[in-house]
């Protein structure tokens, strides 16, 4: 399934080891609007299952994870809570 999603802020944590990637998502996600669209590109591994839980523990939604050649993306929509 491809989405065709409207990406509102791209963040580039690449080289960045956990917890950085998931603390500067936290930082843009608090600048963005409900329903705008956070593209997060990382190198650790780890992030795939830091955002997986996140965006369970926290409420937002977590669209899409990819694996390009060891670059991990993540998609999240902030939602209000």
């Amino acid at each position: 399934m491809v989405l065709d999603l409207e990406i509102t802020v791209e963040l580039d944590t690449k080289g960045l080891n956990c917890p950085m990637p998931l603390l500067k998502a936290k930082q843009a996600l608090n600048k963005l609007s409900s329903g705008e669209v956070l593209l997060i590109e990382a190198t650790d591994v780890g992030s795939v299952r830091d955002f997986q839980v996140f965006a369970d523990q926290s409420g937002h939604l977590l669209l899409k994870q990819s694996d390009e050649a060891g670059v991990y993306k993540h998609w999240l929509k902030k939602v209000e809570r």
